[in-house]
């Protein structure tokens, strides 16, 4: 592939070269998932210090920063819409790393889950300016390719995180996890600054005018393919957060991993890195509808016949990595197609649009998530049924989506 393609929607990444704009994408993205996946094994040790009651309310650390983000990503598109990418992603780093500072410094468990709200509400930025960028730069199939490599590096983000958790809490208290958050965002911070170029030239800038948000939303909302793709995302990144919320109590309590909690999670999660570079070469043969609804199918099969092997026989470690390895590959599949479909008709409107999909696909993910988590009853049935009725409401969307074109297309 060429180091520096021409860009099909003529914009530019400015002083990045192809490989450096995709690497910061995905640093983008990643930076979420550190704040989510480093938790997860210091999530014991918050119920200890903060004597919970019950260890599901820790889970409400990730959730909450999961609705921040959600939340804060409605204003962040028509911003970063009416002033540019930059200093928008700029602010949100800012406030990212200084709620993670609060975070790590407060002594009770509800200004903890304050923090962590307000640090989604700094994180909204890089999700919704990343996209935005890599939709300033290209389109169509080219985008679907792009994200592709994103989501290949950043699914490296759920693998190391845990484990980078674990060695935290092998030589310092759980709050250090929080520091970790404030070097990563101090990082992107210094990134941006020094590296990036706006994207969004200044005659494509929109008016900040309610009439004129609203009519960004409206547009997104009255586009078919921008709706139904939105929607099934939503629901697949539900079961998604449901795993990732409920992961350290399923690894510890069903299989008793003890320390190994990190690399077993990591070898889950690995499965997403492979399916992002797989997608990344046979999206551009096949088509990104066809392959999401590959994906979604086979998501559904795959959790079906997971429980019906729980139902039959006890859950073993071995068949659980391997099924949910496989759940996982078929996200890593649906999360760049799904997204890159939702923004294909919508690059004239593409920050308010970006922000409108992920505050959606976030919230209703949370929410899930959530759900899913507070079901936890000591076994992986919630969690793999979860898996087959939320696959199965996003397979019927995107089928509806697509019931008057053909599924082959790019």
């Amino acid at each position: 592939m060429n180091p520096n393609p021409v860009p099909e929607t003529g914009a530019r990444a400015g002083r990045m070269h192809f490989y450096e704009f995709v690497g910061f994408i995905a640093a983008c993205m990643a930076l979420n998932a550190l704040a989510i996946d480093v938790m997860l094994p210091a999530l014991p040790d918050m119920n200890r210090d903060f004597v919970l009651s019950d260890p599901n309310q820790s889970q409400a650390v990730i959730a909450l920063y999961l609705g921040g983000m959600g939340l804060s990503q409605l204003f962040y598109g028509p911003l970063s819409d009416r002033f540019g990418r930059r200093p928008v992603l700029i602010g949100g780093l800012a406030l990212f790393s200084l709620a993670g500072l609060l975070s790590a410094m407060t002594q009770s468990f509800s200004m903890l889950l304050a923090a962590r709200f307000i640090q989604g509400l700094g994180a909204g930025a890089p999700r919704v300016v990343a996209v935005s960028l890599a939709r300033d730069t290209y389109s169509g199939t080219q985008m679907g390719r792009v994200m592709s490599l994103v989501m290949m590096v950043f699914m490296a983000v759920p693998i190391l995180a845990p484990s980078i958790g674990q060695l935290i809490l092998l030589v310092a208290p759980w709050r250090w996890a929080f520091g970790a958050l404030v070097v990563g965002g101090g990082l992107m911070l210094a990134w941006t600054l020094y590296r990036l170029e706006e994207t969004l030239p200044t005659h494509r800038r929109r008016s900040i005018s309610p009439a004129s948000v609203f009519e960004g939303f409206r547009i997104a909302l009255t586009t078919r393919t921008t709706l139904g793709y939105m929607l099934a995302m939503g629901l697949v990144l539900g079961a998604h957060m449901g795993f990732i919320i409920s992961a350290q109590r399923i690894f510890m309590d069903v299989f008793n991993a003890g320390q190994r909690f990190s690399l077993l999670f990591a070898l889950v999660a690995l499965a997403m890195s492979v399916a992002a570079f797989t997608n990344s070469k046979l999206v551009m043969r096949f088509g990104m509808r066809r392959l999401a609804i590959i994906g979604l199918c086979t998501l559904i099969v795959l959790n079906l016949v997971h429980l019906a092997l729980v139902w039959h026989h006890p859950e073993s470690l071995p068949i659980f990595l391997l099924m949910q390895a496989g759940s996982m590959f078929m996200f890593g599949f649906l999360g760049a197609n799904l997204n890159t479909l939702a923004m294909e008709k919508v690059g004239h409107v593409a920050g308010t649009a970006s922000s409108l999909i992920g505050f959606f696909t976030t919230v209703s993910g949370a929410v899930l998530g959530f759900i899913v988590g507070q079901c936890f009853d000591g076994s992986v049935v919630p969690l793999t049924s979860a898996y087959v009725l939320l696959g199965t409401g996003a397979l019927f969307i995107v089928m509806m989506t697509e019931r008057n074109g053909p599924v082959a297309m790019a």
